[in-house]
């Protein structure tokens, strides 16, 4: 039996698991078993904590996708791992440091219990999305549609649109072009004004998701560099709104995570 505690984050949902002593193994297809809403736990991210292998980090932050890829960022489900860390008495340290595979994220829980992301510094280098593009551009045409594109750990695509509206065909175009090898995030952005916009994003591996924390950070910075926007903005998503704030270099993401409810799973009998 494999315990669990489900989670989300502006409905962004999470399975965040312990696997500080490296017993938890599991594979694509066990991972797709339990993302399954109809038959599984359900969720679009599963979240291991782990031990951290740098000596500047105090844990091991690793994100599954619900297809079973691993990926290098999630700013919702970092609020949410903070928040698993402090509730079981894993860690008193606040920030917290924890390591992925884009680097070190410093996780600071606030007095009303939302968490504050310092999501690093976002890449515009098309190599470094990945994009298969040999020159940075405020903007790129891929598949008829003019989008930013920048990565902040994942690589995202950002439209900006007057009203968001069928989205679905147009992010699984740009999400199966060959410019983007490693797929993307696509984000619809409607900017309000200076302060707010509106954003839907289809994430790569997932779907559609009602809060994606790196995709809030991508589409503000975006906004940002087309001069639309302020340095700090607030992002309606569908799932409920997040803060996001950009000097010019780095970045940072503030919002909620919440609890749902704790459990344990067998693997080979598929029970909960």
């Amino acid at each position: 039996m494999i315990n669990f505690t489900k989670m989300h984050g502006l409905g962004n949902d999470f399975v965040v698991m312990n696997n500080l002593d490296g017993d938890v193994c599991l594979s694509v297809e066990e991972i797709r078993q339990l993302s399954d809403r109809r038959f599984g736990i359900g969720f679009d991210q599963l979240l291991m904590i782990e031990t951290a292998t740098s000596k500047d980090a105090d844990f091991r932050y690793v994100i599954y996708n619900a297809d079973g890829s691993e990926v290098s960022q999630c700013g919702n489900g970092a609020r949410c791992f903070a928040l698993y860390i402090q509730k079981k008495n894993l860690s008193y340290k606040n920030p917290l440091t924890v390591e992925t595979n884009a680097g070190l994220l410093v996780l600071n829980i606030n007095k009303d219990e939302t968490v504050k992301v310092d999501m690093g510094v976002p890449d515009f280098e098309p190599s470094k999305i990945p994009l298969n593009l040999n020159q940075v551009s405020p903007e790129y045409e891929i598949e008829g549609h003019m989008v930013g594109s920048l990565s902040i750990g994942n690589p995202h695509a950002i439209l900006i649109q007057d009203e968001i509206t069928d989205i679905d065909d147009i992010a699984s175009k740009i999400q199966s072009s060959e410019l983007f090898p490693e797929g993307v995030n696509v984000g619809f952005m409607k900017v309000l004004n200076k302060n707010e916009i509106q954003l839907r994003v289809v994430e790569r591996g997932v779907g559609e998701t009602l809060a994606c924390g790196s995709g809030a950070c991508a589409a503000v910075i975006h906004g940002i560099r087309q001069e639309l926007l302020d340095s700090k903005v607030t992002v309606h998503l569908n799932g409920g709104d997040a803060t996001v704030e950009f000097d010019g270099e780095k970045v940072h993401l503030t919002g909620p995570g919440m609890f749902v409810y704790e459990g344990s799973v067998n693997l080979r009998s598929g029970s909960s």
